[in-house]
């Protein structure tokens, strides 16, 4: 049987603006593809399964690799990679979990070409960064013919690969809102994959807000590999507020909810059993991470 590890043809055009990209689209109609760091979709089109009539390289629109760093919080904007994101002093100090999780993310080869942006719009659900923006509470802004419109990360990831973009949109930034309060956050990205750069099997971040006393006044908790796309566990968050975040049993309760609430799919990679059982523990251990580690915040630069 022939394999085949070319790309079918396709017209390549470089976009100059946002406007531009938004006119090539509108000009190819469902069957063009936005090319960003190409990281994901370029082997998919390797092996025919991904098939785009054209691609739009927005990597060379002015300012779409600029991040911007002020008192409303952080802004990615669309050629952002990965590797610029977590060597960023700046990303590092107001949000922190961005570098946490790209830490995981393939090699130092891929971080170098993939996007922030393009990882996202991509929606695998077992990518850190989807995840990453729903413990974050980020927001996706989208670019159409009809303007612009803003999307809650929990909005935006609708099922395998798919997302609230129409194909005559793009991803132009996310946006990151900034903490209540810097010095009384804590963050942490747990996953498990089969080889340090693989494909995680699950994982989870948690982003944790604490009041003057030390107690627990808000807390975002994320999954990613336990379903079709990543997920709140609001009823892990529920469990977690009002109380020290140094309980061990509250911990252990944690735990189990989560391993009760999550439902997620086996595969050849890993069962539904141990990804049910990892979920858990996975989101124990970046709680106590938590409350081991000094808030890595510095305020704003």
């Amino acid at each position: 049987m022939e394999h085949t590890v070319k790309p079918e043809s396709f017209s390549f055009y470089v976009a100059e603006s946002t406007q531009h990209a938004l006119d090539i689209l509108a000009q190819e109609g469902d069957d063009s593809k936005i090319l960003a760091g190409g990281q994901s979709l370029i082997p998919l089109m390797n092996f025919r399964l991904a098939r785009p009539a054209a691609l739009v390289d927005v990597c060379h629109i002015p300012g779409s690799e600029r991040i911007t760093v002020d008192n409303a919080g952080v802004r990615f904007r669309c050629s952002v990679r990965h590797r610029d994101a977590l060597h960023s002093n700046e990303v590092n100090a107001v949000a922190p979990l961005v570098g946490q999780a790209l830490k995981w993310v393939g090699h130092e080869a891929i971080r170098s070409r993939g996007t922030l942006c393009g990882s996202t719009a991509h929606a695998d659900p077992a990518a850190e960064l989807p995840a990453v923006w729903l413990a974050l509470g980020a927001e996706m802004v989208i670019s159409g013919p009809h303007g612009e419109r803003h999307v809650p990360a929990e909005s935006f990831f609708k099922s395998f690969f798919t997302t609230d973009l129409n194909a005559d949109e793009m991803l132009t930034e996310i946006r990151v809102p900034p903490a209540p309060d810097p010095s009384l956050r804590r963050t942490a990205f747990q996953e498990i994959a089969r080889r340090h750069g693989d494909f995680a099997i699950v994982g989870a971040a948690v982003v944790i807000d604490l009041d003057g006393s030390g107690r627990i006044a808000a807390a975002r908790v994320s999954a990613l590999g336990a379903g079709e796309v990543p997920m709140r566990l609001r009823s892990a968050e529920a469990m977690l507020v009002g109380s020290p975040l140094d309980d061990q049993e509250l911990l252990e309760n944690v735990e189990a909810e989560v391993r009760k609430s999550v439902q997620p799919p086996g595969d050849s990679h890993a069962s539904a059993r141990y990804r049910k059982k990892v979920t858990g523990t996975l989101v124990r251990r970046s709680l106590a991470e938590c409350a081991e580690t000094p808030s890595t915040y510095e305020g704003m630069l």
